[in-house]
């Protein structure tokens, strides 16, 4: 037995086999951690082999901590939504193992690093990415100090491939291990999930994502292919690739090789899923109708969010309604002609948000009236959540209005999650109760969006929005965002009463960089 144990953080017994009878049961939340895999692939690189007990695979905290008592080191990579799970497991392995380590890394520790250090079971923090910092951490565990800033490599060439025999083995021999399951209606199994780009560079609200992590060069196209036909000749044959890239389509030279290499130098060209955005498909229209009808891109993600322009500056998504339309429309005009031509149609994956704050009962009418406009969907409804790291989630939870428990963060799509949000409304909308209402107005809706100009290629993607904080008069700060002050003033209208107003300092606009977002949340 080895003495460092990686703790894989989940949802308990979904990988037990008395769970999974019958098909389809199989969720996103049975893939692997590739964050996991990695830093176990540098840790064997480097001598120190370890062993992976995942909670999948156990009933509950006190089942896992049992069979953790052996080890003296456990490592975990810890997220938002699962911090209170890997607190639990460590204070109680500690209870038990006094004299063991703890070690914790992973996107929490950038987000509520405060949080983390107030967990006593945790002796040693690395925050940020750390795939250079594991070796030199582990060489000497007991000096230096307990918060350390991790260290990333400059290019995801420098990583090494994952051995994915590292990951976590399920209980549940129905499984594909180590490649992982097809999800109900997607792309046949069993599905290799990988990834060519680190960090998605936009700024969502919701999000904040490049605020938190360094930006590394991508993953060479040559590279990836090689991953998968390694994968394909060791753990074959795939059934189709899942492309975990946060925004896969950009950077337009990279995009163009793939496209030239994919079809030929594969071992065959499977299938994928990966994330573009409304508005690069906007910019780069050609080139994504290239990769779609040329490379087997079959199901394209792309966070809609909603059809209203109000509820897209709130999510400061740096995208219109029109370049909504302007996707959806593309989409469906290739996936028409794959049809035509009697091939398997392109289809829309969406993430849609729900219950926006400041959002209006029109903002919703608006999203449904184009969600309509979607040939062949599959959609990701979702009620918003106030998570900590976007920058709209602290503000929301300093103004007092989160329902997020500080004993847990609510992953349920559709649970309520913020103050002062009709959702009995919003949920009966998510159900489709209110879209013959909707539907009436979608000409109209149309129109607006028509009337703004020609729904034309971009020339140029739209301004960048900056953030910016203003000072509040009994001394804490308030966040927004938007091209300009005035912009950003407009964006706080859209969700705030007047009295609220009346509380900020409108002229004491400072702007900042997103790399201060988790400085700035401590002032709210």
């Amino acid at each position: 037995m080895n003495q460092y144990a990686w703790v894989d953080l989940g949802d308990y017994g979904i990988f037990r086999k008395r769970l999974l009878f019958f098909w389809p049961r199989f969720s996103t939340n049975h893939w692997q951690d590739h964050g996991l895999g990695l830093m176990r692939t540098l840790m064997h690189q480097h001598g120190f082999l370890s062993d992976v007990l995942s909670v999948k695979n156990y009933r509950d905290a006190d089942d896992i901590v049992q069979h953790l008592l052996p080890y003296n080191v456990l490592l975990m990579n810890v997220r938002s939504y699962n911090f209170h799970q890997a607190r639990d497991i460590a204070t109680r392995f500690k209870h038990l193992r006094p004299n063991g380590k703890v070690i914790v890394g992973g996107m929490h520790t950038i987000v509520s690093l405060e949080e983390m250090e107030s967990v006593e079971a945790f002796d040693r923090i690395c925050v940020g990415a750390g795939e250079a910092s594991i070796p030199e951490l582990l060489a000497d565990l007991d000096s230096g100090p307990r918060v350390i800033q991790g260290k990333s490599m400059a290019s995801m060439d420098d990583w090494p491939a994952i051995d994915r025999s590292l990951w976590p083995r399920p209980l549940n021999t129905r499984l594909p291990f180590p490649l992982e399951p097809a999800m109900r209606g997607w792309n046949p199994g069993p599905v290799a999930s990988v990834m060519s780009s680190r960090v998605c560079p936009w700024r969502c609200s919701f999000c904040n994502e490049a605020s938190y992590i360094k930006n590394i060069q991508r993953k060479s196209v040559d590279k990836l292919i090689d991953e998968l036909n390694q994968l394909d000749r060791d753990h074959g044959p795939i059934g189709s690739v899942v492309i975990h890239d946060s925004m896969f389509f950009q950077q337009p030279s990279w995009l163009e090789e793939f496209v030239d290499k994919y079809p030929t130098h594969a071992n065959r060209p499977w299938p994928y899923w990966a994330a573009a955005r409304a508005d690069t498909i906007r910019k780069w229209p050609d080139l994504f109708r290239r990769m779609v009808m040329s490379s087997h891109w079959n199901i394209v993600s792309i966070g809609l969010e909603s059809g209203s322009d109000n509820t897209l500056l709130t999510l400061n998504k740096e995208c219109t309604a029109a370049d909504n339309v302007f996707a959806i429309r593309l989409i469906n005009e290739i996936g028409d002609a794959q049809e035509k031509a009697g091939l398997q149609p392109v289809r829309l994956f969406s993430n849609i948000m729900w219950g926006v704050p400041g959002e209006t009962r029109e903002d919703t009418f608006d999203t449904i009236r184009m969600v309509s406009m979607i040939k062949r969907p599959l959609l990701s409804n979702s009620l918003y959540a106030p998570y900590p790291g976007g920058a709209l989630g602290y503000q929301i939870a300093a103004e007092g209005n989160s329902l997020l428990s500080s004993e847990g963060l609510n992953r349920d799509p559709a649970s309520a999650k913020t103050r002062n949000i009709d959702y009995r409304f919003v949920k009966a909308a998510m159900r489709g109760r209110h879209n013959a209402e909707a539907l009436r107005d979608f000409g109209n809706w149309l129109g607006r969006i028509e009337a703004q100009g020609p729904l034309e290629p971009l020339k140029q993607f739209g301004s960048a929005q900056n953030l910016f904080v203003f000072n509040m008069r009994g001394g804490r700060k308030k966040v927004s965002w938007g091209t300009t002050r005035e912009h950003a003033v407009a964006v706080l209208r859209i969700r705030l009463s007047e009295r609220e107003l009346e509380e900020i300092d409108l002229s004491s606009a400072e702007r900042f960089s997103q790399n201060r977002l988790p400085e700035i949340a401590r002032q709210l």
